[in-house]
């Protein structure tokens, strides 16, 4: 019989009204935890994330790429940048395939463009749990906009946190931005400065589009824990380069990030910095094999978006979409 004869099931299509309406269920810090524990025990693969150029400056595309071998599936997500017309913003969106690693067939397409918030939130906060000391009472947030928000309901659950601080340049003048901050988290509260927002901060979180600094060392009053995530500025870095080497530096993972995470390939272009100096990823940290920071001096976390994460999350929902019908 020839294979090909079979009947093959039509993949679920799933967009974003249907995933926003499914979020709630998921346990996406949960899915992230056993990813990396999957990932520590080589029962996942992860390759280095691609971007590809479009021809006459158009625009790009990322892909990311996973194998979770413990859920039985693979797949891709592709991220494209392209140029809008002049005067125009770019479009940017994302969509996962997934895929079965015993059929080989397709499992779902679904528009990832909030789950990619909340699995950028979701690690950022997984990353927080496990380095941040327990007696952390201060958090500050760099930023306001939707990938902020997730991060702050994220990581509110896991300290008792005694405030919440957030600052962006744009937040003073944003009546409703500051409503959904408070009404997110009743310890949140608008700083009118960078410098006021990060004052006595145990943790802070970088969460913007910004290609360049957002945050100087020196306006850190203790030993803090930094967290920084990735966006489509090329070389893009939420703190100087030149700082890594003060730093005790984690990552989400250590055989792919330090290709791809802005300040880690200028720092070791320009500022002496090495992969090596890596104290620890993700993978390392859920299986406990490495040093959690001992904050004699700061701790910066950075991570640029894993397909694995993508494939976590995207199964999650498929698995959630299929026991629901």
């Amino acid at each position: 019989m020839n294979p090909m004869s079979h009947a093959i099931a039509a993949p679920l299509v799933v967009d974003a009204a249907q995933v926003r309406a499914a979020l709630p269920s998921l346990d996406v810090r949960g899915e992230l935890a056993r990813l990396f524990a999957s990932l520590g025990r080589g029962d996942a693969v992860q390759p280095p994330q691609t971007l590809t150029l479009f021809p006459q400056q158009a625009g790009d595309f990322i892909t990311y790429l996973g194998v979770l071998a413990e859920a039985g599936v693979f797949g891709a997500k592709l991220s494209p940048y392209i140029v809008g017309a002049e005067g125009e913003p770019p479009i940017i969106t994302a969509w996962t395939a997934l895929m079965s690693m015993k059929t080989g067939q397709p499992l779902m397409w679904c528009d990832s463009a909030l789950l990619t918030t909340e699995r950028t939130a979701g690690t950022t906060a997984l990353a927080v749990d496990e380095l941040a000391p327990r007696e952390a009472k201060r958090l500050a947030v760099i930023g306001s906009g939707a990938v902020a928000l997730a991060h702050i309901r994220h990581v509110a659950p896991l300290r008792p946190w005694d405030s919440i601080r957030v600052f962006s340049p744009k937040l003073a003048g944003d009546a409703q931005r500051q409503a959904e901050l408070r009404a997110l988290d009743s310890r949140a509260s608008v700083a009118h400065t960078a410098e006021a927002c990060v004052h006595e901060a145990d943790v802070v979180m970088l969460c913007t589009s910004s290609g360049k600094p957002v945050l100087a060392l020196d306006t850190l009053t203790k030993p803090a824990l930094i967290t920084s995530i990735s966006t489509n500025v090329a070389h893009a870095h939420e703190l100087d380069p030149a700082a890594l080497p003060s730093l005790d530096v984690y990552c989400d993972y250590r055989h792919t990030t330090p290709q791809s995470a802005g300040e880690m390939v200028l720092a070791a272009r320009e500022h002496g910095w090495s992969p090596d100096a890596i104290a620890g990823d993700l993978a390392e940290l859920v299986n406990g094999v490495c040093p959690r920071p001992a904050y004699a001096r700061h701790a910066f976390f950075r991570s640029i978006g894993l397909g694995l994460e993508d494939m976590a999350v995207a199964n999650a929902l498929y698995e959630y979409l299929r026991n629901a019908r």
